[in-house]
């Protein structure tokens, strides 16, 4: 690999420009090198001039000096917008108001997280009895970047004790503590090497079952592809080295297995995928019997298998076997055969708890929520009534309780905690935020419109209330349509700063996802994936057809999955969109399987290394079909230099063939940000400073900020 001597010169001279650049002004990009590069792959040959953009960022110091040249070009060009500090500013009194996290009441003590407005982390709190909430775990201590975080926890059964884990810049990677509630010391427990993992209490509070990697040699590799998960048991005050191995999938060792404890504590319960394909093996232990194995329940990964909880030596789950939207099953202790409880209905379910001697049931009704009580054999018991158009979630019971607590949230309303009584069906507020805006001044509506294919697909518009639209405004869309992940109504600070700028904001319900069940996932994977690009398109022709948004006034978002879409859409269709924000996106559809987590996702892609999914593939990955000759839109690329679930080589890769094409004079950029990795635990600042950032991008090459 060769590099130009001239190159810092060069940077140099190109920062200095584009200071002086006006907004509108075509941008001199820092050099790219490129290294010839032509793999032969089910007899196609398919260059690759940027593979070496796919080193890690933290130890290569010409991939650390690519970043360098192109965040000061980037942050050079975004300097030049309208509005940016205005926006900041403006973003800084949105964020500032209270959050809090659904409580879990454990022992004595209630446990919850909270946020003051802008802090970076929120802070673990705790609630003995009548005494005031304090502060148990305040992760904005742990780093001066505040990119330290406070990622899963669980108190013990007890109360006594809350295991928690650490998040650093961003990685998926977690070390795991132990802190005693009552003096709130930091036990001698350290754990390692733990990734994708819950934590699961045993029932007298001794200890809990997690899920971990291997140790290497290597260090905790933010690269190369990881292997053999597996659930251990920690025995509180002892070494990582004294764990009890649970279970373990050697002839499965992409599997990734997860263990969950029944509220009780008497079962435990683990279920083992690919990680990115809901579904599941599933095994099961009474842990309340000292002769008592592991049994399998579900041998073979064919159905997504959703513990709902426990009832005496009865486990509920929610499956789509037999059942593309879903039903409600039982298992018996005595039988591997589960019995039907709620059948598959027209609606698509989506879990459920057991709240005393109520079966809690939540379901999607064109991607809105309902929650429905049935008796613990299914005989129907009324609904729970929600605020509005929204998603709730949570229901988690107290246990030994009647009582449960639940979040409700939508584009309008900010996310807002209730506690509930399955007993009486009655909901109180728990917390409530006081937030810097009306929630009364916006409106949200969904409508419908037509693929290319003729599927009816939904989408949820949200705008300020009274904003003119007889002759559009402009517009961002969102997507992501992918994984059986669904997106749902929820409040979103950016999403309502674009509003209160007199934009309109768009989410579109894309084949892919789950919110119709497995077929709608299904719809949208590998082969059929140009559905989910189509039905992105067909929701952005609707908007300008519509007349919601004017031509040239029309800017999509998407991230990580809704990246790859973002990417795809623009080569597809350049003409239709104004602005693009591709986000820590999968952009290398040949090579994905090669890096950190991308293994597991051929589930849902499909193989390259299969020859008929292959030419699927490379039809549409978006750093290959990049092409010449017409005018893209503008694009600011976001991922961070530790992203190790999608490495930023995608992003990087993507830019580079971007930047090095005859597509306009448009700006064609990446900001990579420092710590901040696939986006959990981000710090509220860094948050303020990217929408900022986005916004402006966005707003002036839709019009927005021109007004």
């Amino acid at each position: 690999m060769s590099f130009r001597p001239a190159l810092a010169a060069a940077l140099l001279l190109t920062q200095t420009q584009a200071f002086m650049m006006p907004a509108s002004a075509a941008i001199a990009y820092p050099p790219t090198a490129t290294v010839p590069q032509v793999d032969v792959q089910h007899g196609v040959k398919v260059a690759d001039p940027y593979r070496w953009l796919e080193g890690d960022v933290r130890t290569q110091k010409p991939v650390a000096d690519w970043v360098a040249a192109q965040n000061q070009v980037t942050q050079a060009y975004l300097a030049t917008l309208p509005g940016r500090d205005a926006l900041k500013a403006r973003l800084t009194e949105l964020f500032n108001y209270e959050r809090v996290t659904l409580p879990e009441a454990r022992g004595n003590a209630v446990f919850f997280r909270k946020n003051s407005g802008l802090q970076n982390q929120s802070v673990l709190m705790v609630q003995e009895g009548d005494t005031p909430a304090r502060p148990l775990i305040d992760p904005n201590l742990w780093a001066k970047d505040g990119a330290t975080a406070l990622a899963e926890w669980s108190p013990s059964p007890d109360g006594k004790r809350v295991a928690y884990a650490i998040q650093d810049g961003g990685t998926d990677w977690r070390t795991l503590r132990v802190i005693d509630v009552g003096s709130g010391a930091v036990l001698s427990d350290d754990l390692d090497w733990v990734k994708f993992s819950g934590l699961a209490w045993n029932a007298d509070s001794t200890g809990f079952f997690y899920s971990r990697h291997p140790a290497t040699d290597k260090g905790k590799d933010f690269v190369s592809a990881v292997y053999d998960h597996s659930v251990w048991f920690h025995r509180i005050g002892t070494p990582q080295s004294a764990d009890t191995l649970v279970f373990a999938s050697p002839d499965n060792r992409g599997y990734y297995n997860n263990a969950q404890t029944s509220e009780d504590g008497r079962w435990l319960i683990i279920r083992s995928s690919t990680g990115s394909d809901d579904t599941y093996e599933v095994r099961v232990k009474d842990l309340t019997d000292p002769k008592a194995v592991l049994t399998t329940l579900v041998p073979k990964r064919a159905n997504d298998w959703r513990f709902l909880g426990a009832h005496g030596e009865t486990l509920y789950f929610v499956t789509n076997l037999d059942a593309p939207r879903y039903r409600v099953v039982a298992f018996d202790k005595a039988s591997k055969t589960p019995r039907e409880i709620i059948s598959e209905g027209t609606t698509t379910l989506t879990g459920g708890s057991i709240i005393g001697e109520t079966l809690l049931v939540t379901a999607l009704q064109d991607a809105r929520t309902s929650v429905r009580r049935y008796s613990l054999a299914g005989k129907p018991d009324g609904e729970v009534t929600l605020p509005g158009l929204g998603t709730a979630s949570g229901f988690d019971a107290v246990p030994g309780s009647n009582t449960a607590y639940y979040a409700f949230t939508s584009y309008n309303a900010p996310t807002t905690l209730y506690r509930y009584d399955a007993k009486a069906n009655t909901s109180t507020v728990f917390a409530a935020p006081k937030v810097a805006f009306d929630p009364a001044d916006y409106v949200v509506e969904q409508r419908f419109f037509t693929s290319k294919d003729g599927t009816r697909v939904p989408m949820f518009i949200a705008h300020k209330k009274g904003l003119d639209l007889s002759k559009g405004a402009p517009t961002l869309m969102y997507g992501y349509g992918g994984f059986n992940i669904n997106v749902l109504p929820a409040f979103q600070v950016d999403a309502l700063s674009w509003m209160e700028m007199g934009g309109v904001y768009a989410e579109v319900t894309l084949r892919g996802g789950g919110e119709y069940g497995a077929a709608w996932h299904d719809a949208g994977k590998q082969l059929k994936k140009q559905n989910v690009f189509d039905d992105f398109i067909a929701g952005g022709e609707y908007l300008i057809k519509s007349g919601i948004t004017p031509k040239g006034g029309l800017a999509i978002q998407g991230g990580s999955n809704g990246g790859l879409l973002v990417g795809a859409v623009v080569n597809q269709r350049p003409d239709l969109f104004a602005a693009a924000l591709p986000a820590v996106g999968v952009m290398d559809m040949l090579r994905f399987p090669l890096f950190t987590e991308g293994r597991t996702w051929t589930d849902d892609y499909g193989d390259p290394a299969d020859a008929v999914q292959f030419k699927n593939l490379l039809g549409y990955s978006p750093y290959h079909n990049v092409k010449s000759g017409k005018p893209y839109p503008a694009i600011l690329v976001t991922t961070a230099d530790t992203d190790d679930r999608v490495v930023p080589g995608h992003s990087f890769k993507y830019t580079a063939a971007l930047q090095a094409a005859d597509i306009g004079d448009k700006p064609h950029l990446i900001r990579i940000e420092t710590r901040a990795g696939h986006g959990s635990g981000k710090p509220t600042s860094k948050q303020i400073d990217e929408i900022a950032d986005l916004w402006s991008f966005i707003g002036y090459w839709t019009g927005l900020t021109r007004k």
